[in-house]
């Protein structure tokens, strides 16, 4: 082997050169061999895959276990709002709150809450007498622990003028019965059936009175819902799985009934589905929890691996007739799997940098544990129990059997005695290749509008300005989403969207939405509150909110009484003695933890209550609140915390979900950056960057235009769609860099030729597989469709669309390729001249 050193070419650029030939023709011998191996072995490399599937799918069957942890799934795992959630309970804990309406401060564990909406135009409070009934029924309901009840008012109208802000009419009520379970498990079993008998209780009480709408909630019901999805889904995944196969099916076959593969292509995409049960098999045999995350999986795994049930059938037909099957099989292997090897390991990368500790979503990381697993056994299950069924399709067309009735293919002369239709069923292409077409996988009729039509199209000079229009059109699109990404800490976007939790939600948001949830603001140090200056701190504090609060009640107090209260021992001794002995203060006891040392008393401790005005958007503004007072507290000589349950599920998610997807495309940019002087042609890596960077934030773009948020399936699918775009875009572009054509056109349109047939089969198989999902009633399957659907439009896009075109435009530059085949035309002609003149009579005679 020899190199030619470039004229200007460095040394230390033919050294690199040299270690990247040494190191893919080192991979295309090992993946040769692998290939005769498993084609001289086909029986073992077709038995252990199928065995394994076998024992650990009695292990999916046996050990199946839903998580019923909704908060540790799609709640931050590491998050300030738990520990001051901790903090507050510790201080005040949910027994000692039982008669106060803001019980909703901690997490309540189990309770029923019900909205009770009259008919459009009506008055709640004109039905008191029904609400009465049906506060009676809950409370009267076998093993009943009603500890609180807290009730709001909804859809408010006031009396004009009115200085008091009295009411004139309401919309709806809600009304919340909490349980004490005091964590017991006998308790917490009697709850849940509570809770249950409350649900079926409420839609009773709906079918008894129809002049009044009931949406009920219980502490299961999201829980419930969420898990109801998988349930919904279940039939709609088996017709995605059956509308997968048929598009295999017909995509690999060809009229040649020699060389057409269907079977093949059906047993490729079972390839995937036993692969995936194994690893569901693992999954659970670890002690794994389902979710209805989990969902995708079988979506994602099918989408990479039937890219490479796809490659390795063009890579056989790109093969040579006339060798032996095992040979073409290894042929095959050498081709593709390099590729493939490739993409896989970026897909392992991309989930494996998901399922890190940086990861502050459990339902993500378990997710990208999942796939990792799903990726390394559809790589094993794709080059045994797959290629084993490539070495016995191979073997059958040597022997020259029919490729689907697997009967002997009868001679020309005995099928040109028979009927037109025999002749169409048993035609193995023989009058084809008697013609100068060599090849007669040319007919396949994916190649064949590739080959005739599509590649002269989208190289027209008169279609390019059109192209880069449209790509213009679609970037500014994908930029204009990208500056209005929300993230999606609301948690319905996760439910069945027609469940209960929903439909309380929407109505909850609609009728209740006028003030933000219930803010506790804990002062947890002691305070001189009888201080000017320390009173004056704390009106700043809760300044734009309205209060209900122990001290401006006490403050009040004391101006009214004309009582001066200006030293410590003043103000606890009138606190203690007097103003709690009020009745109507009598509840701002649980509000003020007091402590005793000797004869003195201190507040140690206390709690008031902050609610703000909001509008329809209130866990937006929630959020701006929560990180409006944080800061505060670090700042302020006031040491304290605010807190209340739904900061759990939103403080700080939009950093928390998108980390995921940003070390993963880290680590994928990373791989591509250390290995731009290992690949064949570093241009590859370069123009792979952008590719994937496009596809990226096209999809990122188009999602946010779509009204989908930043929650955990769409950042899975982001995560998804970067491998997604490497697994197309990579064999079409290293394929382009490494062609020697003489014009950047002709090269693009060997490559489209040599991978556009894989390329549409799988992406267009992903692309009809999705549509069962639409028809699932569930907010998190609608996301995982929309996702999808724009990873796979957007990527055939560029494949088909963009990149034919860009290419020819920029870098890498064939004019050396160009040069080098003109020397050596030049060279032969020379030659050609130098034989005629020593040979005069040889040209006499032709």
């Amino acid at each position: 082997m020899c190199f030619l050193r470039r004229p200007g070419a460095s040394a230390g650029w033919i050294w690199w050169r040299m270690l990247r030939q040494v190191i893919h023709r080192g991979l295309q011998s090992f993946f040769y061999k692998l290939g005769l191996f498993v084609s001289r072995h086909p029986v073992f490399f077709l038995t252990v895959p199928a065995v394994l599937t076998i024992i650990f799918g009695f292990s999916l069957l046996n050990r199946f276990q839903p998580d019923t942890d909704l908060e540790s799934l799609v709640a931050p795992s590491h998050s300030l709002a738990k520990i001051e959630r901790s903090l507050a309970s510790s201080l005040f804990s949910l027994d000692q709150s039982k008669s106060q309406l803001y019980s909703d401060l901690h997490t309540p564990g189990r309770y029923g809450r019900v909205i009770l909406l009259s008919k459009p135009g009506g008055n709640i409070l004109h039905q008191a007498d029904v609400i009465l009934q049906i506060h009676r029924a809950v409370l009267e309901m076998k093993d009943g622990r009603s500890s609180f009840i807290g009730h709001q008012l909804g859809g408010v109208m006031e009396v004009p003028n009115s200085k008091d802000q009295r009411v004139k009419s309401a919309r709806a009520i809600q009304i919340t019965y909490y349980l004490q379970t005091y964590g017991s498990v006998t308790q917490d079993l009697i709850g849940e059936k509570w809770e249950s008998e409350f649900c079926k209780l409420m839609h009773k009480m709906q079918l008894d009175h129809q002049d009044l709408q009931l949406y009920s909630l219980a502490s299961f019901s999201l829980w419930k819902d969420f898990h109801q999805t998988s349930l919904l889904a279940r039939g709609k995944i088996l017709v995605s799985l059956m509308l997968i196969l048929l598009t295999a099916t017909l995509s690999s076959s060809m009229k040649d009934c020699l060389r057409s593969k269907p079977f093949l292509g059906l047993l490729g995409v079972l390839t995937i589905c036993i692969s995936s049960v194994t690893a569901a098999g693992i999954f659970f045999i670890t002690d794994g929890k389902y979710n209805s995350t989990l969902l995708g999986i079988p979506f994602f795994a099918m989408g990479h691996g039937t890219k490479g049930v796809f490659e390795l059938l063009s890579g056989w037909r790109r093969t040579r007739e006339n060798l032996p099957f095992k040979d073409r099989v290894a042929d095959a292997y050498s081709d593709v799997m390099v590729s493939y090897t490739m993409t896989s390991s970026l897909y392992f990368i991309a989930f494996g940098m998901g399922a890190s500790p940086f990861t502050n979503i459990e339902a993500v990381k378990v997710f990208c544990q999942n796939m990792c697993v799903s990726i390394l056994l559809n790589y094993f299950y794709i080059f045994s129990f797959f290629g084993s069924c490539l070495v016995f399709a191979g073997q059958l067309e040597q022997n020259r059997y029919h490729s689907i009735f697997c009967c002997k293919i009868p001679s020309a002369e005995y099928l040109d005695r028979k009927p037109v239709w025999f002749q169409a069923m048993m035609n193995d292409g023989h009058q084809h290749t008697s013609h100068h077409e060599t090849n007669p996988y040319q007919h396949h009729f994916i190649q064949h509008f590739l080959r005739e039509h599509y590649n002269e199209w989208i190289t027209n000079i008169y279609v390019k300005p059109f192209v880069v229009i449209l790509y213009l059109i679609y970037a500014s699109f994908s930029f204009m989403g990208c500056l209005q990404i929300n993230d999606g800490a609301n948690i319905i976007n996760l439910l069945a969207s027609e469940s209960p939790s929903v439909s309380y939600a929407l109505i909850q948001q609609k009728y209740f939405s006028n003030y933000s949830p219930v803010i506790g603001f804990y002062i947890y140090e002691p305070l001189e509150y009888w201080n000017g200056t320390v009173q004056e701190d704390l009106k700043t504090l809760s300044q734009g909110f309205n209060t209900v609060s122990w001290i401006e009640q006490y403050y009040q107090y004391l101006r009214v009484g004309n009582i001066s209260a200006t030293n410590k021992s003043d103000f606890i001794s009138i606190l203690q003695s007097s103003f709690l002995k009020k009745p109507e203060f009598q509840h701002f006891k649980n509000d003020i933890i007091f402590s005793k040392a000797g004869d003195e008393n201190n507040i140690i401790a206390s709690r008031l209550y902050l609610v703000a005005r909001t509008s329809e958007n209130t866990q937006r503004e929630a959020v701006e609140l929560l990180e409006k007072l944080r800061p505060l507290s670090l700042i302020q000589s006031i040491k304290f915390i605010v807190f209340n349950p739904t900061f759990v599920f939103m403080d700080h998610y939009g950093l928390s979900v998108t980390m995921p997807v940003l070390i993963s495309g880290f680590g994928i940019l990373l791989v591509l950056i250390l290995t731009f002087f290992l690949v064949i042609h570093p241009l590859g890596n370069f123009w792979l960057i952008l590719s994937v960077t496009s596809i990226e934030l096209g999809v990122l773009g188009l999602m946010t235009l779509w009204n989908v948020d930043m929650d955990c399936i769409s950042i899975l699918c982001l995560i998804y769609t970067l491998n997604f775009a490497i697994d197309h875009c990579a064999p079409l572009l290293y394929t382009f860099v490494l062609a020697t054509e003489h014009t950047r056109t002709q090269c693009i349109k060997n490559s489209l030729q040599e991978h556009g047939t894989a390329i549409l089969q799988n992406i267009s198989s992903f692309l009809i597989g999705l549509v069962p999902l639409l028809f699932v009633p569930s907010n998190l399957t609608f996301t995982l469709f929309k996702c999808l659907l724009l990873a796979g439009s957007c990527t055939l896009l560029h494949c088909f669309v963009i990149l034919p075109v860009f290419l020819t435009f920029f870098p890498p530059s064939k004019k050396h390729h160009k040069k080098k085949k003109r020397a050596k035309r030049k060279e032969r002609e020379e030659i050609e001249c130098i034989e005629i003149q020593e040979n005069p009579d040889h040209v006499t005679a032709v």
